[in-house]
């Protein structure tokens, strides 16, 4: 068989693409504060701000939505999606809501209480923030390898056991839980062995906590343990995934990744007294339990997105997409994180612009840059997304300051790739060209999502 491996589908429909002019982009994202949140859809010609609720659904999944059962209560479209749920996940109990950032608000205002601390291998940025608005605080743990953008290590996602140890001596009852972000998006996509995963839980059982599995890019991470963690390659991509959830006391899921939906995601579970909570709680802020703010025809659509996330053909060609761009991207020497991640290229903005100090924020200047010279829409997730600041008012910055480019799920082609390489790569031969940027306005959470910006002074 051709080394060729081509999109795994055929595409049915097409929306035209507005070519717009660099004159019209300096406009448009002056207008917009210099955020790219705040451009119009029509106004970006390639959208990498997130693969989240932006995959194109099957002809399966669009003639499930004419079929979704719209019954407030008990909705035949409900019971097929737990059906799914639990063949998939293995976990009894399933919970509808409306994306994975309602199932951390519903699970974490049961369980996590002012001071209450809670490792985990990567928080995201709603992770974080869902669990502070609670009153307690998010504490990444990556491994040190996590720290090197160009080192390589096949599970850079994985949390770093001996460091989990010692913070469950140290903080004992003020740690609710532990959470395992699979694969680990603010780390840059990187995947967590099952190894890992097993460690993980075997420290949970050890100190009486329960493990939860934010489970948004599950099959990505179930097919890098095949490709890259020694005694899987053989295994079949649903017999691993169920084998990561055996060790998940709760899984939150987002249904707009790893299911090809629009809007949707699950809390599965094994406690049937914390489901009764979950359940009250979910009546007065999304709705009855069998549809959990979702339109019956959602639930439809997500049920049968999770049958075709874990064809091995789609995830050979996802994985292998990105992982395409990063080599292309090497060959050429741009700052880019490696291995390639599952779901996004992320670029070290750091690296990238070295002669921009951190308060001049490289991330938005590379993400501005990148829209302006070719309409292409990415997102920063470094020093303005996970930067905060201290009780004086000073910069404490993350680890890392990376941009994400998320492809989302069988949108874009190869052309699409290659034309986003070469946008990147020739910004970086001009490089330092390339000014900084300072708040202007300065959001109070979630600052990447709000804040606007000017040049720096």
């Amino acid at each position: 068989m051709s080394e060729i491996i081509f999109e795994p589908f055929r595409i049915k429909v097409v929306e035209p693409i507005r070519i717009s002019t660099r004159r019209e982009r300096e406009e448009w994202i002056a207008a917009a504060g210099y955020n790219v949140f705040n451009l119009k859809a029509e106004q970006v010609m390639i959208d990498l701000l997130t693969d989240s609720g932006t995959s194109a659904m099957s002809h399966h999944q669009w003639a499930a939505l004419q079929s979704g059962d719209e019954s407030y209560a008990g909705s035949k479209s409900f019971f097929e999606l737990e059906a799914v749920a639990r063949e998939t996940f293995g976990l009894p109990i399933v919970i509808p809501v409306h994306q994975g950032r309602a199932a951390e608000h519903l699970l974490f205002s049961a369980l996590v209480k002012p001071g209450h601390r809670v490792p985990s291998n990567g928080h995201f940025d709603t992770t974080g923030a869902n669990i502070a608005d609670n009153g307690g605080d998010p504490v990444n743990l990556p491994i040190p390898e996590a720290a090197d953008t160009a080192a390589y290590h096949p599970f850079k996602g994985n949390v770093d056991l001996q460091q989990l140890e010692a913070f469950l001596q140290n903080a004992g009852d003020d740690v609710p839980f532990v959470l395992l972000t699979i694969t680990n998006n603010s780390g840059g996509g990187q995947p967590v062995s099952m190894e890992n995963i097993e460690g993980a839980a075997a420290l949970c059982a050890r100190y009486g906590k329960p493990l939860i599995l934010d489970g948004c890019r599950f099959a990505e991470n179930a097919y890098f343990i095949k490709l890259r963690e020694p005694g899987y390659a053989d295994w079949e991509v649903p017999k691993i995934v169920r084998k990561m959830f055996t060790h998940a006391s709760v899984i939150t899921f987002s249904g707009k990744k790893d299911a090809f939906a629009n809007i949707g995601g699950l809390v599965c579970l094994r406690d049937e007294e914390l489901a009764e909570k979950l359940k009250n709680r979910l009546i007065v802020t999304e709705g009855f339990a069998t549809y959990g703010g979702l339109a019956g025809r959602d639930l439809a659509a997500m049920a049968q997105g999770l049958r075709e996330i874990l064809d091995e053909n789609y995830l050979k060609y996802r994985l292998r997409t990105i992982e395409w761009m990063c080599e292309r991207l090497l060959k050429n020497e741009v700052p880019v994180l490696v291995p390639s991640g599952g779901h996004a290229l992320f670029l070290d903005a750091a690296r990238f612009f070295p002669h921009l100090p951190p308060e001049h924020l490289p991330g938005i200047a590379l993400v501005i840059e990148i829209y302006l010279r070719g309409g292409i829409r990415a997102v920063e997730l470094g020093n303005v997304a996970f930067g905060k600041r201290d009780e004086g008012g000073a910069d404490i910055f993350p680890r890392l300051d990376l941009v994400r480019l998320a492809m989302p799920r069988r949108v874009y082609t190869e052309a699409h790739a290659e034309y986003v390489v070469k946008v990147i790569g020739d910004l970086y031969r001009e490089r330092e060209t390339v000014g900084g940027w300072e708040f202007e306005k300065e959001a109070p959470v979630m600052r990447h999502f709000r804040s606007t910006f000017r040049t720096a002074r």
